[in-house]
């Protein structure tokens, strides 16, 4: 059993996260700005207050985690940065007891078969363009941090992301999308939550990036 805090948690993956961890028996914690937005938690889980961004915040849920989980999001950029920054001083001030970082990431950082970030690409979504810079950032930051802090940054496909149904089944990669038969790479929202408490369970993607699809 492992000790989760999960920041975001009354959003689509946040909850998600929560309840597939929770699901296993690990001891959760679902942490958001307001306990308002929280309804109805799985048995055991614990709800709390606090800010991703503030770093008191953060070291006052980390200091007896194993693993914190971001999984917050929004069209200001900073909201991404802050996170790793806030993140990563808490973890780094606990020394080797310090929990490991999981990062919900973006697929706009992902590469097309030309080895171009999707991102870059043409007639990539203005709207949603916000979005991706704070969570290439963020992925840019963490790639810049030392080793006394332990992080993986897991990207869902570019596209093909949305809520669905569990199947336990998912295929890996690492800078490209994991594509299936159809030429899609696709994941449900169930499927990511349930590759990313894998991934807290048997670590495989020790301070770096990957991604999932079916």
């Amino acid at each position: 059993m492992s000790r989760i805090i999960v920041f975001g948690a009354a959003g689509k993956a946040g909850s998600r996260v929560v309840a597939e961890a929770a699901a296993r028996g690990h001891q959760v914690t679902a942490v958001v700005r307001d306990l308002d937005a929280l309804s109805v938690l799985p048995d055991g889980v614990q709800a709390a207050a606090g800010d991703v961004t503030d770093l008191e915040s953060v070291a006052a849920h980390a200091k007896d985690a194993d693993a914190i989980v971001l999984t917050v999001g929004g069209p200001d950029a900073a909201l991404y940065t802050n996170a790793v920054s806030a993140a990563a001083s808490a973890v780094r001030d606990l020394g080797p007891a310090g929990p490991r970082i999981i990062h919900m990431g973006g697929g706009a950082s992902l590469l097309n078969s030309e080895g171009v970030r999707f991102f870059d690409t043409p007639g990539f979504p203005e709207e949603f363009k916000p979005y991706a810079i704070g969570q290439i950032r963020a992925l840019d930051a963490y790639l810049t941090l030392g080793d006394d802090v332990t992080w993986t940054y897991l990207s869902p496909p570019p596209v093909h992301f949305a809520p669905g149904t569990r199947t336990g089944h998912y295929r890996t990669g690492l800078d490209h999308p994991v594509v299936g038969d159809d030429g899609q790479a696709r994941i449900s929202y169930e499927d990511y939550a349930a590759a990313l408490v894998d991934e807290i369970e048997n670590p495989r993607h020790l301070n770096r990036r990957f991604t999932v699809g079916y």
